[in-house]
């Protein structure tokens, strides 16, 4: 049934058929997020509302835009996709998040929480002045609704006159368990219908906005979800609404739903046996052991305090532990002014959501010179998130920063010294680093602000300048296949990108310099290192991303494909030598 299935098909089908539908996409759901990885758990509690928007409205000419979007998987397979759902977030196959490029049915691209209400208003306003006639939904989780940007785009919508459809998926969950005002005021209004009158009275906050308010319903009764998108899409005629449903994150799966949080994002099956270990468990570990020491420590999070390895710390200090729920710029705010009454902020963040706190890191953060220590996971290729979560911007868009030292440990031993490092560190702070420690490398050496580490001696003719793992790991196996045939090079590793040292750099006998880098080149250590060496005397070749957004894949094959690998590096050197 689901293999063919078509929005014409879909609305005039039996809710018997319906329910049969959802059964279908569920399991295939299921079944390809065990084989590619992928967000489980979001997508499963949406299936009946999915299902349900597809009977009532007329996709693709209305519009549907999913907050965040990595809960769009039953659209994809009820929208033409069904054939190439094996390849979601796979390279050169689906990607794991709305795409316009991909399908008529995807209006708006989305990766990051918040931004679906302003998409909204947008296209609809267009709408509006290009005389349209169009619905425009927005499908937002609680946890967005936390977001700072979501109140921002409700305070425009009288402004711009406009009519939307916003439904808030209540499963009280976005990564972590939310958290909040917000989720709590979400609480009073999902209560039982003896607390009705206390429920209408709160639900007036978005009559103020400009919206008529209706809820709570159950997001996975296929029936009431049908019934009520028929009754709110005739009332899009005249208001915006605000359609409220609790939904079960994981529903129909037994173990997602008693384990959402575990169950978020699935890992592909069968590659946690190459994973020695995260560096979120060394980050959460290291800031614990600091922490009974040293009261001034405080973890900070944006809703991600497992995935960031700070649950240990969150429950050995509660009263040191900080989770603002996705509300990033905030939480650099709050960073930045806890240092300054003595405090010593440490702010887990992923790479790609770090982005949205550049102006707080550098007007709050840095232009008061604070200590405050921004721990970047998933930096680097993260792979199959594809465009909108791969990490590859944050050396570029921090190295423009005055006043911030900027950290890449090479292995997870040499990030925990960092760590020690940074808890005596006076100043403002970053160390990025990417998810899986897969090596520890044999030489550790005290960590000096700004002092690189020679890993290898070359014959004086090639220097590899690598930071990070994984280009430390590609400049190391370079070097061991080059022996090979004769070529010595050597091998440093620039544990910090800012600032250069100069010392060393200065100080290289070779003529020829190669830098490796999981980051795109401008900007980066590459980048950084030409304009050192402006003046000439060096051959650079640099070894980074280009000025593309890269797509989902595997991280090695992503990596391979942008020229950023042991390969390619030998290629140029052997080429060089002859």
């Amino acid at each position: 049934m689901l293999e063919n299935v078509n929005d014409k098909q879909i609305k005039k089908m039996t809710l018997p058929q319906l329910h049969a539908l959802c059964d279908e996409a569920r399991q295939k759901i299921i079944s390809t997020v065990f084989k590619n990885g992928g967000h489980l758990s979001s997508n499963l509690g949406t299936v009946e509302l999915t299902v349900a928007l597809h009977y009532v409205f007329d996709f693709p000419e209305d519009k549907v835009i999913f907050d965040v979007g990595h809960q769009c998987y039953t659209h994809k397979l009820l929208s033409g996709r069904y054939e190439k759902f094996d390849t979601i977030r796979k390279k050169g196959g689906l990607s794991g998040f709305p795409k316009r490029e991909e399908s008529i049915y995807d209006c708006y691209n989305t990766g990051h929480a918040g931004t679906s209400v302003s998409a909204a208003l947008g296209i609809a306003k267009a709408r509006d002045i290009s005389g349209q006639n169009f619905n425009v939904i927005v499908v937002i989780g609680d946890g967005s609704f936390n977001n700072g940007l979501i109140y921002e785009a409700f305070n425009s919508l009288r402004l711009l006159n406009t009519k939307i459809l916003v439904i808030l998926n209540d499963n009280g969950m976005s990564i972590s368990p939310t958290v909040g005002s917000m989720h709590e005021y979400l609480e009073i209004l999902s209560a039982d219908s003896e607390q009705k009158a206390k429920r209408d009275k709160h639900a007036k906050i978005f009559e103020r906005f400009g919206f008529g308010y209706d809820g709570v319903y159950d997001g996975n009764d296929l029936e009431q979800m049908i019934a009520k998108l028929i009754e709110v899409k005739e009332r899009l005629k005249t208001e915006s609404v605000i359609l409220h449903v609790l939904s079960k994150k994981g529903k129909g799966y037994a173990f997602c739903e008693e384990n959402p949080e575990a169950t978020h994002g699935i890992s592909v099956s069968g590659t946690v046996k190459d994973v020695s270990v995260e560096y979120s468990d060394v980050l959460g570990n290291t800031l614990e052991t600091l922490a009974e020491k040293n009261e001034k420590i405080v973890a900070v999070t944006a809703a991600m305090t497992s995935s960031l390895g700070l649950s240990g710390f969150f429950e050995k200090f509660p009263e040191r532990s900080v989770d603002v729920g996705i509300c990033e710029e905030h939480a650099t705010i709050l960073c930045a002014s806890m240092a300054t009454e003595g405090l010593k902020p440490f702010y887990a963040v992923y790479s790609t959501f770090l982005q949205r706190s550049f102006d707080e890191i550098l007007i709050d953060i840095c232009s008061q010179n604070l200590p405050v220590t921004l721990c970047i996971d998933r930096a680097g290729i993260s792979g199959a998130d594809g465009e909108t979560h791969q990490g590859v911007f944050d050396l570029s868009f921090l190295s423009l920063v005055p006043n911030l030292t900027i950290a890449v440990p090479k292995d997870v031993k040499e990030f925990e010294a960092m760590i020690h490092f940074c808890a005596e560190y006076n100043a403002p702070i970053a160390v990025r680093y990417p998810r899986e420690g897969k090596r520890i490398f044999g030489k550790q050496s005290k960590i000096v602000a700004g002092k690189w580490e020679k890993l290898k001696d070359g014959d004086s003719k090639f220097a590899i300048i690598a930071c990070g793992e994984r280009p430390v790991t590609i400049a190391l196996s370079a070097a061991e296949m080059l022996e090979k045939d004769g070529i010595n090079v050597g091998v440093i590793n620039a544990r910090f990108v800012k600032p250069l040292d100069t010392v060393m750099l200065d100080g290289l006998k070779e003529k020829h310099i190669l830098t490796v880098e999981d980051n795109v080149l401008a900007g980066g250590l590459g980048s950084l290192i030409n304009s050192h060496f402006a003046h000439g005397g060096k051959n650079i070749k640099n070894f980074a991303y280009g000025d593309v957004f890269i797509p989902q894949g595997g991280v090695g094959e992503l990596m391979d494909e942008y020229g950023v690998s042991s390969a390619a590096i030998v290629e140029y050197i052997k080429n060089e030598s002859r």
